[in-house]
């Protein structure tokens, strides 16, 4: 039985790995940088940031491993298939630089050095522009209003009075039954009237709805739950 061993690692030189590591570190680094500069939301997180770079590094090790050799591609996507991720995604823009670092690390990888540069340049401008200018920016605030009431149907009819005042337009998302049946919790969205406050509407229902618990959450769809 031959027990020799073989060093594949004569395909590529340490000058190679040196280069596209470093290279995939300070582009991933530069991503990282421009991700926290244009988040807006209040979900930032740190290892996610540190993520973005580990992930662009370990692409290009993987690119350098597989190089232009099939099996070694074939073999990586089995192995790589068993990883299950369970943390959800709050922002699609967030898988956007999970793909943009993993596209880095692929190009750095199979070293077309000037193309990953270029990219990183191109795309994080192109972030930084949108976000400086509020690109695709939709005006228009809404709140969700969510109202416990007693179940009886007149207190339903009240509270919607009371939102055809202060609302210019509004919508029942859901009606659901809490407290073992003694309340019912009504869901709406609305689109407050010019000048009127959500406190003045929190106010409003409260004085129609027996005391019971109002919340008003303005600029939902820009905001984390």
């Amino acid at each position: 039985m031959n027990f020799d061993l073989q060093d594949l690692s004569g395909t590529f030189s340490t000058f190679d790995i040196v280069v596209s590591l470093a290279l995939s570190f300070v582009l991933s680094a530069i991503i990282g940088y421009v991700y926290r500069l244009t988040h807006k939301n209040v979900s930032y997180s740190q290892s996610y940031v540190q993520t973005l770079v580990m992930v662009g590094m370990v692409i290009t090790l993987i690119m350098l491993v597989v190089g232009s050799n099939i099996a070694r591609a074939f073999a990586l996507v089995g192995a790589l298939s068993v990883v299950r991720f369970r943390n959800a995604i709050k922002e699609t823009r967030d898988v956007g630089f999970i793909f943009l670092v993993m596209a880095i690390g692929m190009t750095t990888g199979t070293r077309f050095y000037v193309l990953a540069i270029a990219a990183t340049a191109a795309i994080c401008l192109v972030l930084v522009l949108m976000s400086r200018f509020d690109m695709f920016k939709l005006d228009v605030q809404r709140q969700v209003v969510k109202v416990q009431v007693p179940p009886e149907a007149g207190y339903t009819a009240l509270v919607e009075d009371v939102l055809i005042e202060y609302t210019k337009e509004f919508e029942l998302v859901s009606t659901e039954s809490v407290r073992s049946g003694a309340l019912t919790e009504l869901y709406y969205t609305a689109r407050l009237k010019p000048g009127r406050k959500p406190a003045e509407l929190i106010s409003a229902l409260s004085g129609v709805n027996t005391g019971q618990r109002v919340t008003v959450l303005t600029g939902y769809d820009q905001t984390d739950i």
